[in-house]
C-alpha cells in the first residue's frame, strides 16, 4: 500500500493518480491517514457496483432545451 503526505499529494497529483491505478493510495495529514485515493474500478469492485450492457445502453430521456435568441449575440448588430 502506498502512503503519500498531503503536501506531496498537492505537489504531484498526477503521480498519486498513476499509483492509485495499481493500488489504493493513503494520503496522510501530519502522519495520520485521512483519505484514500483509488481507481474507479477498485471502488466499484469494493462497493459491488457492476454495470451491465443494458445499463450502458440505457440513456436518460433527452432534455428539451428551448433555444432563446439574445439580441446582443445578433451578428448584424454593431456597436
Amino acid at each position: 500500500m502506498k502512503v503519500v503526505s498531503s503536501r506531496d499529494f498537492n505537489q504531484d497529483v498526477s503521480h498519486a493518480k498513476r499509483a492509485a491505478r495499481i493500488e489504493p493510495v493513503f494520503i496522510t495529514d501530519r502522519g495520520k491517514p485521512t483519505h484514500v485515493l483509488m481507481s474507479i474500478e477498485n471502488f466499484k469492485h469494493l462497493t459491488g457496483q457492476t454495470e451491465t450492457v443494458v445499463d450502458l445502453l440505457a440513456m436518460p430521456d433527452p432534455i428539451d432545451v428551448e433555444a432563446t435568441r439574445s439580441d446582443s449575440w445578433d451578428r448584424g448588430e454593431t456597436r
